[in-house]
């Protein structure tokens, strides 16, 4: 841990009670709810979702490589995540939910903003200050489960090009951010909760699988929030 960053609570990291799904897997995704969906978005968004590595593919828990390469090749890439992410209705996404293991992320946290791809992202400051908010995630679909994370954080990064970016972002951009840079380091969502609540986040899986309606999820703060990423 750099000196610079704050502590972070224990991961939980347990897989042995998640089956492998490839990139083709069906089930319930998120928000917006399916049936609220025009015919040629839903089409264009499981299309999308179906191209997304889902719980339990390896490459989900691998650790991304530096990029040290920025050509055509790199900037088709990230164009293409950033077609995928708009067209699954996500917020953000990692390259290694493509079976990519480059340290490459795209994000768009509010429907407004331009797509921000970060290459080779480091979170180099992050607030004292906490916040928990319900989050969701393409790769884990049918599941939201409430995750604490510091409420501002500082990132640097560089853009397709090789230039330097920084980012100082709060609320959803740096929820998203933080999200995405756990993805490259092979740490999902489910390993920021208590073991009780990744049962539950594993019973709501399995329903969503098996095409069982679940329980309303509790209101939500912010709407936007539950987009998955």
């Amino acid at each position: 841990m750099a000196a610079e960053q704050m502590p972070q609570k224990e991961l939980v990291r347990d897989d042995d009670d998640v089956e492998v799904a490839g990139p083709g897997s069906d089930g319930e995704h998120d928000a917006p709810a399916v049936e609220e969906l025009d015919e040629e978005t839903r089409a264009r968004r499981d299309a999308a979702l179906a191209r997304v590595r889902k719980l339990g593919d390896p490459v989900l828990r691998a650790s991304a490589v530096a990029v040290d390469r920025f050509d055509d090749s790199l900037r088709s890439e990230i164009e293409r995540m950033g077609a995928l992410m708009s067209d699954a209705l996500g917020v953000g996404l990692a390259a290694t939910q493509v079976g990519i293991l480059h340290r490459v992320l795209v994000y768009r946290a509010y429907a407004d903003d331009p797509i921000t791809a970060m290459v080779n992202p480091v979170i180099e400051w992050r607030s004292e200050e906490l916040e928990s908010a319900e989050e969701g995630c393409l790769s884990i679909p049918g599941v939201h489960v409430e995750v604490e994370r510091p409420a501002r954080i500082r990132a640097r990064a560089l853009d397709a090009l090789g230039e330097e970016i920084l980012v100082e972002a709060e609320g959803l951009q740096a929820r998203v951010i933080q999200h995405e840079v756990d993805h490259l380091d092979g740490i999902l969502i489910l390993d920021r909760i208590s073991r009780e609540a990744r049962r539950e986040a594993m019973r709501s899986l399995r329903e969503a699988r098996d095409g069982v309606t679940p329980e309303a999820p509790r209101a939500r703060a912010v709407a936007s929030e539950t987009s998955p990423v």
